[in-house]
């Protein structure tokens, strides 16, 4: 199913205001057309049953009623109608007539009003529909007469049928004008909503704009600050937040600059006497075998220990160029099937503790130098830390801008922790803590990342199905410089 892009905050402001301006014109006119249509059907009832209740007082009547008597009165009272004509019907036992012959009883006249007058002995009325849906409004009064200080029954009602289409088409007419009036009112409220929205919009812009500079790296960005609404107490949280965020940025910006400065130039100066200390090592390792057994000893752990901190001097000048964005690419056309058997061949790692899968053919245009790093230490962090035998596989995939080469490192070994595998990359990270002496200088992972990236690529670290870590290469054929 398509999804429905969500609406602006615009249009929902809009859509608000307009929202509300429609209910309240909605809700003030039927509550005026209730007040006025209650009012005009009040006045023409309280007018029609006051008069038909007079005219039935001053009427004398002998008792008991005949037919041309009853009808007599009816046609007195006939005459009388207020505010409109009216229908009158009489009722006397078993006597019914009206003021027109042909239909001495109304259809409009319902039982319950004829119960309660005659029970409860006074005037009663109804606002009644005859069968086309015509309004009409239906009164009763009984006739009494005084006897001993009581107004007692004669038996008499007499009925009032008074037409309501008038008050029908006024009241008609009041709503034909509240719905004529809502469109343009709506349309007129459409100028307000927009001011409205636009006084609400424009710091949101102006913030979401100063957001984007910033998220380029414009900490300099500020919100000029309009009035003293919440929006302008936001503008000005928002300034004074950037304002910190730009400190802190550059006193960290200037401490890691410091940082770097110092590791490329300690780094810088040991490598001389590094190099010197080697060349003497070497020289003294081929006299190891004429020395005592304790002084031989001695003299192998310094050599080794001058090695390792050769590999980490190297390690922290590379860390720095990259650091220093000045890492650069030489790129070459290589076979990727012989320059991995040439970096398996320089570390003696060619015989049945790297198990490889070679497809011949597969070129790539990369740093020959970089790829070599990159391999030696996937292969060679697996067979440290993980277990023989190592597999490489090499294979290649078709990507949106070109040929991507596919790389995995699978190691034997017990997998990594879940706790570890999000740091397996940062640097002088060590899965063991206490390894402190370790052969690693915990820059070698990082390296690597770095020199994928560096060829636009992305390394992968996860566990296999059924146990090892596998290290995942993804960069393209065409690597750009």
């Amino acid at each position: 199913m398509r999804r429905i892009a969500p609406l602006g905050l615009r249009t929902r402001l809009i859509a608000a205001f307009l929202l509300v301006a429609a209910i309240s014109a909605v809700t003030t006119a039927a509550f005026t057309y209730q007040q006025a249509r209650n009012a005009i059907l009040k006045q023409t009832q309280d007018t029609a049953v006051n008069t038909l209740r007079d005219q039935v007082e001053q009427q004398e009547m002998r008792l008991p009623l005949t037919q041309q008597e009853l009808q007599r009165v009816v046609i007195e009272l006939g005459k009388r109608g207020k505010p409109h004509p009216w229908i009158i019907f009489g009722e006397y036992e078993d006597l019914r007539v009206s003021t027109n012959p042909d239909t001495p009883t109304s259809t409009v006249i319902t039982e319950g009003l004829r119960e309660k007058v005659r029970e409860n002995r006074y005037s009663a009325f109804q606002r009644v529909e005859d069968q086309r849906g015509n309004p009409w409004l239906t009164i009763g009064v009984p006739a009494l007469f005084e006897h001993n200080g009581y107004r007692e029954p004669t038996g008499a009602v007499f009925y009032a049928s008074v037409p309501l289409a008038t008050e029908k088409q006024t009241v008609q007419a009041m709503v034909d004008a509240a719905q004529q009036g809502a469109v343009p009112g709506l349309a007129i409220a459409v100028v307000p909503a927009l001011l409205a929205a636009r006084s609400v919009l424009r710091p949101v812009r102006d913030m979401r704009r100063a957001a984007q500079r910033m998220g380029r790296g414009r900490l300099d960005t500020r919100i000029e600050v309009r009035g003293a609404d919440e929006l302008a107490g936001l503008a000005r949280t928002f300034n004074e937040t950037a304002r910190a965020l730009e400190q802190s940025v550059t006193e960290l910006r200037e401490a890691e600059t410091r940082a770097r400065r110092f590791a490329s130039d300690v780094s810088h100066e040991l490598r001389t006497p590094l190099a010197g200390m080697l060349a003497v090592t070497e020289v003294l390792d081929e006299d190891a075998a004429h020395l005592d057994a304790d002084t031989a000893k001695a003299l192998r752990l310094v050599s080794a220990e001058t090695g390792k901190l050769a590999v980490l001097v190297e390690d922290l000048m590379e860390i720095s160029r990259f650091d220093a964005r000045a890492a650069e690419l030489n790129l070459d056309d290589v076979d990727i099937a012989e320059s991995v058997r040439k970096t398996l061949e320089r570390r003696h790692w060619d015989d049945e503790r790297v198990l490889v899968e070679l497809p011949y053919g597969v070129r790539a245009r990369l740093d020959p130098r970089r790829f070599d790093v990159v391999l030696a230490n996937l292969v060679g962090n697996a067979l440290r830390h993980g277990g023989a035998p190592v597999r490489v596989t090499v294979r290649t995939a078709a990507g949106q801008d070109g040929g991507r080469l596919l790389i995995e490192v699978a190691d034997s070994g017990p997998g990594i922790a879940p706790e570890v595998l999000p740091h397996i990359f940062d640097r002088f990270f060590k899965a063991d803590a206490a390894r402190t002496r370790s052969a690693g200088s915990g820059l070698g992972l990082a390296i690597t990342l770095e020199n994928v990236r560096l060829h636009g690529g992305t390394l992968r670290a996860a566990n296999g199905r059924l146990g090892g870590a596998v290290f995942t290469l993804d960069m393209p054929l065409e690597a750009r410089a």
